[in-house]
């Protein structure tokens, strides 16, 4: 998978290169700052963008707001944002699609975890840290129809915005597909959204949801 890595600090964008190419990734590019970023993703075409949110050359979200850019020019590009600390306002339109994950930078430590967050939006599909999908629950309104959600509709609600399959939330919950399967259907039927027959648009149905309420 060609991968462009983009990230300020030499120690973790080399280890990070070093961690994807033993794994088998092909590192085509790393970047410094976000014009090295954008200009490395026009000229290698990669499958995959991983990037750091505080970037030079202003160290706040720019690397949030190059990614919203490269989404524009490269709709099929994945891409992941990695952060020290949870700030969803800049990347909530991002969540709203495929090929997009927003993990914190403490779940590289867990390789095989990210490396399966890796391969999932590459294929299209979403990865959010778990911290990130509390934080966008949490921050619910008043009346909110997450309120009719049971507990245990919470959690897999949560899984399902982390990007994990119905099979791959059976085995976290030590409950049978089957199970989650209706657990999945009566979130849907209860947050008003459209049913799929495609597991990662139901994922980015139900993330779209919660980023328009509380990112």
């Amino acid at each position: 998978m060609r991968t462009v890595i983009a990230e300020d600090s030499t120690l973790f964008r080399e280890g990070l290169a070093r961690l994807l190419e033993d794994a088998g990734y092909e590192v085509v590019a790393k970047a410094a700052d976000t014009d090295a970023l954008v200009a490395a993703v026009h000229r290698t075409r990669p499958d995959l963008a991983v990037v750091d949110i505080h970037m030079p050359p202003h160290h706040g979200a720019d690397g949030a707001r190059a990614a919203r850019t490269l989404r524009e020019d490269h709709p099929e590009l994945g891409i992941v944002l990695l952060s020290q600390h949870i700030e969803t306002h800049h990347a909530a339109d991002l969540m709203t699609r495929g090929g997009f994950g927003y993990l914190l930078k403490d779940r590289v430590l867990d390789v095989e975890e990210f490396l399966d967050a890796l391969r999932r939006v590459a294929a299209g599909g979403s990865a959010l840290d778990p911290e990130v999908v509390s934080q966008l629950i949490g921050h619910r309104r008043v009346r909110d129809p997450l309120e009719s959600l049971t507990p245990r509709e919470r959690e897999v609600l949560a899984l399902m915005a982390e990007g994990r399959t119905n099979r791959g939330i059976a085995r976290r919950l030590w409950l049978t597909e089957r199970t989650i399967e209706t657990h999945v259907a009566n979130i849907i039927a209860k947050l008003g959204l459209a049913a799929s027959d495609e597991d990662h648009r139901r994922v980015l149905a139900v993330v779209a949801y919660l980023g328009s309420r509380g990112a």
